[in-house]
């Protein structure tokens, strides 16, 4: 009783009060598919040829479907601000709950500038030789990063709405993407990708599972919904946004997959961004014109996209402002739009530092791209170490909380402790490719894994310092009065 006395959060009493409940079923699916569809990762794993189907199955299998298992579990056990936070300090006490929560906001900064980067990529197949310079490309990202910021301080139900139209154009221009393949089979009488037949083709190599860290990195993210747990209208809403968003999830990504090989072949990509653009053009009889609508809606889902990263990471800073882990100060709402603006402004803050940080002209074209790189897949080790906490929650909340386990079970107990053990595994696995072996041919395997090394152990650093500190002051404060919903 005493250890679970300790695990009760400021939060949980303050925040219920503090922000309004407006997020429907049809709202959380929406930020679960913004979140998690990245669909231009379909370009990149055309590489992988027919095994990227594989590789898509097997991440399907052993990441999402389990991950989706025991969020709906621990989702519904804890429906509070801050997901991750919240679950790993009910299971494991203050300093896991701060370093998880930490290890699952942090990313949220870098990729905040990846989708600003896939808008200026599709800018420039819009835009034949535009934005040429590194800190143009730069400028375009900061105004990305900006407008997120601004549309993310509205009030959550317009800036929700928003959002929901721009998934919905989203989701037809995939649909478009894999309809060109289907086009072009019909048209042409074969495949632009051959040997659909061959077993070995669709077989996991040795020296591949690399792919398999590429889609653990491409489905990230099935908790954040979740971080705006006390903004749900119904508790049933967990459930239905996490099966409808994995299946659309799901469907997408094989189907924006299968189109670009149809109409691509896969032997002579390059991985690149708008491969799924070139396939619109060629699968739509040679029209540019089509691509460009198409490229257009991608934009603008990517502009967007910026946006949910932005409201949905700003609560888990609101939630350490709370638990004073972080300054008091990003734990306020503003008192017309009721949402934490200064956690929102604090963190488009750092995104931007890392913008001008990579992409200004005192620093060559190979560095611009040797940082990013290196940042992305940064995020990608620490993401997973967050996820690896998150599989293991499912058995700590059990250990510590069994008569409220079993009141909301998502599945039985033998499914959730399977999907534990199974996501866990894999998200480690994830972290380790992801070390096992550069994602470009700028850096030696050896300079790759000690600077990789170096950037995760700064940021590991950087919680371990932060919550040092904060222990510190509570410390020396005296107590105050509890805080107490408005």
């Amino acid at each position: 009783m005493a250890a679970q006395a300790e695990r009760v959060m400021i939060s949980e009493r303050v925040a219920p009060g503090m922000l309004p409940r407006v997020l429907n079923s049809f709202d959380m699916t929406i930020i679960f598919v913004a979140i998690v569809l990245f669909i231009v990762n379909a370009s990149a794993i055309q590489q992988a040829h027919q095994a990227a189907f594989t590789y898509w199955i097997l991440g399907f299998v052993a990441f999402l479907i389990p991950g989706a298992l025991v969020t709906a579990q621990l989702g519904q056990m804890f429906p509070q601000e801050g997901s991750l936070y919240v679950w790993t300090q009910k299971a494991l006490g203050p300093f896991w709950g701060f370093f998880a929560g930490f290890c699952a906001w942090w990313p949220g900064i870098l990729v905040m500038v990846a989708t600003g980067d896939a808008v200026v990529t599709i800018w420039q197949f819009i835009d034949t030789g535009g934005l040429p310079k590194a800190w143009e490309q730069g400028l375009v990202i900061l105004a990305v990063l900006w407008f997120s910021a601004f549309m993310s301080m509205l009030r959550l139900r317009m800036t929700q709405s928003y959002a929901n139209w721009a998934v919905v154009f989203y989701g037809a221009g995939i649909f478009v993407i894999g309809l060109a393949g289907i086009l072009w089979l019909i048209g042409d009488g074969h495949s632009a990708t051959g040997g659909w037949g061959t077993a070995s083709n669709w077989n996991i190599h040795g020296n591949q599972w690399t792919w398999f860290g590429f889609v653990i990195l491409a489905l990230l993210g099935i908790e954040v919904p979740l971080n705006m747990g006390v903004e749900i209208v119904h508790m049933r809403s967990i459930k239905k946004y996490l099966f409808w968003g994995s299946i659309v999830v799901m469907v997408a990504y094989l189907w924006a997959t299968l189109g670009t090989m149809l109409a691509l072949p896969a032997s002579k990509s390059a991985g690149a961004t708008t491969d799924i653009l070139h396939a619109v053009q060629v699968g739509f009889w040679g029209s540019h014109t089509f691509a460009i609508v198409i490229g257009i809606v991608l934009l603008w889902f990517f502009v967007s996209n910026t946006i949910v990263y932005n409201y949905s990471f700003s609560r888990l800073l609101f939630v350490s402002g709370l638990e004073q882990r972080m300054p008091s100060q990003l734990g306020r709402v503003n008192e017309k739009t009721k949402v934490p603006v200064y956690a929102i402004l604090t963190q488009t803050v750092l995104s931007s530092l890392f913008v001008v940080a990579i992409f200004n002209p005192w620093v060559s074209g190979g560095n611009n791209q040797r940082a990013y790189w290196l940042f992305q897949a940064a995020v990608t080790v620490i993401w997973c170490i967050s996820m690896v906490l998150l599989f293991a929650d499912i058995f700590l909340v059990k250990r510590a909380f069994p008569e409220k386990f079993d009141e909301v079970r998502a599945a039985h107990p033998y499914v959730l402790y399977a999907c534990g053990v199974i996501g866990m595994l894999a998200s480690a696995f994830g972290a380790y490719v992801t070390f096992r072996s550069p994602w470009t041919s700028l850096f030696s395997v050896g300079h790759w894994r000690i600077w990789l090394a170096v950037l995760c152990g700064v940021s590991v650093l950087a919680a371990l310092l932060i919550y040092a500190i904060s222990e510190y002051v509570h410390r020396r404060e005296a107590p105050t009065a509890t805080m107490t919903p408005a």
